[in-house]
């Protein structure tokens, strides 16, 4: 089968994401995926990353369809990132599917199945020639920091009418979009388990940047972004445990520019050492003794699940998160703790008596969550696709 992905991230986003596994997944099970890089849904700021990704995204532009992996193909559309405008939103639209058709001639893409994460691209999705339409939620992207949260929520409406099957990561997503189509399907976020499980049966190099570094280590992969985590409840936490390492992986201000982390600096105990190659990962988390899901509640957070719960879990590591409603349900393979002293205790039984059983149950969960069987399962609902 041929698949385009319209998707909210670039495919050379060092950040990986299901869009970009569900595409490299899709064409290791023998279909052809044409991967359509983000259109920019939140107005661009002056700082350097949003400066930089637009002058990636001009010289991209000229490069028209180039292949990334065996029978995975990407096209950066134009699109002038002010999705705001209904004028500039049409023009947009106009490019897209422009470029699209142009693009599908071009790989000999018939019969193709549309797979769209965008909650604005009900436009293209409605006019583009496709056997099924599949709208895959994986967020409750209105609630990002800077989006057209009005837009997105009219759009979406017209999304959800329009699509054949929806899936969503999360309870929450579940509840709000089965409101507005029958056919909305519950399958959490899922991890690449052989890569990670590397932090288990192989033999990695310590990473430099930790080798001053005593033990024990609690450690975070993924984007620090006010949003996301709760630094009052990092902060706390680091000043209660200070024999414990605490070290972020990740870019800070990920999807959020106005992040400000000055409350978190000035810690002895605690390091930001920045974003690390996908292949690199498991070998910091070999080290760690614990990892944190220290996520905020808010409207975002309460929608999502954080694709790190699995990936930690493939690792054997022990997870100590707060309460996301994705992950109330999964107690029995993670401690859940609320406040700063909860969370403290937690990784004092963790360091001093793991729960070598709760390890083991968490790997076995991860192996059963991985991006083929979830895929194969999106496959099945949506009429047996082979």
């Amino acid at each position: 089968m041929n698949f385009i992905i319209l998707s909210t991230a670039d495919w050379d986003n060092p950040f990986w994401t299901n869009k970009q596994h569900v595409a490299k997944t899709l064409a290791q099970m023998g279909h052809r995926v044409l991967y359509v890089d983000s259109m920019g849904l939140r107005k661009p700021t002056a700082t350097k990353s949003d400066l930089s990704r637009i002058w990636r995204r001009v010289f991209r532009l000229f490069r028209g369809v180039v292949q990334v992996l065996p029978d995975v193909w990407v096209i950066s559309p134009f699109s002038i990132p002010l999705q705001g405008n209904p004028f500039i939103r049409r023009m947009n639209g106009w490019f897209l599917r422009w470029q699209l058709r142009w693009a599908a001639w071009r790989l000999g893409f018939h019969d193709t199945v549309l797979w769209t994460y965008n909650p604005l691209s009900a436009d293209v999705v409605n006019t583009f020639p496709s056997r099924v339409r599949i709208y895959h939620c994986v967020d409750e992207i209105k609630a990002q920091p800077g989006m057209p949260t009005e837009l997105i929520e009219q759009e979406e409406i017209l999304l959800l009418a329009i699509v054949d099957y929806v899936f969503v990561t999360s309870p929450e997503l579940l509840a709000r979009k089965s409101v507005f189509h029958h056919r909305v399907f519950f399958l959490p976020n899922v991890a690449d388990f052989e890569h990670f499980n590397q932090a288990i049966v192989c033999d990695l190099p310590f990473p430099s940047d930790l080798q001053s570094m005593s033990k024990p280590m609690i450690g975070f992969i993924g984007a620090i972004s006010g949003y996301k985590l709760d630094f009052d409840l990092i902060r706390q936490l680091v000043v209660a445990r200070p024999q414990y390492q605490f070290v972020f992986i990740g870019k800070i201000g990920e999807g959020d520019p106005w992040t400000d982390i000055q409350s978190l600096q000035g810690f002895s105990n605690l390091h930001f050492i920045g974003p690390k190659a996908y292949s690199e990962l498991p070998a910091y988390l070999r080290q760690f003794s614990a990892c944190l899901l220290p996520c905020a509640i808010n409207d975002y957070t309460r929608n999502m699940f954080p694709m790190k719960f699995f990936e930690y879990m493939a690792a054997g590591r022990p997870v100590v998160t707060t309460p996301l409603p994705a992950l109330v349900s999964y107690g029995e393979f993670c401690d859940i703790a609320t406040t700063a002293d909860e969370f403290a205790v937690c990784l004092d039984r963790i360091t001093q008596c793991p729960d070598t059983e709760k390890i083991q149950r968490g790997v076995v969960e991860a192996k059963r969550n991985t991006y083929l069987a979830r895929t194969q399962t999106m496959l099945d609902m949506i009429g047996g696709l082979k």
